[in-house]
């Protein structure tokens, strides 16, 4: 298995190589390109659940049936409770 230190360095030097032959353009293409590929490859063995990606970016539509998550009610705390020998509270 490769290291992600050694993938990286391979990444780094194929972007440079493409960025010198075909311009900064066309390099940035290969890596959105390469990003796809990776993206399907993950897809197909099961590593990536679009429903999953769509809920952590936000992009899910309203009516899709997912749940959006509710916010907390805010709940004011009890009031004090007398002890047991004190005299009733008049307003």
């Amino acid at each position: 298995m490769i290291s992600i230190k050694a993938f990286s360095a391979a990444l780094g030097f194929a972007f440079v190589a493409a960025w010198v032959e075909l311009g900064f353009g066309d390099a940035v293409l290969c890596l959105v390109g390469a990003g796809l590929f990776y993206a399907l490859a993950s897809y197909l063995e099961g590593d990536l659940d679009p429903a999953e990606v769509q809920a952590r970016l936000g992009l899910t539509p309203r009516g899709s049936g997912v749940p959006a998550p509710q916010p907390r009610p805010a709940t004011a705390p009890p009031p004090p409770r007398p002890s047991p020998g004190a005299p009733p509270r008049v307003r």
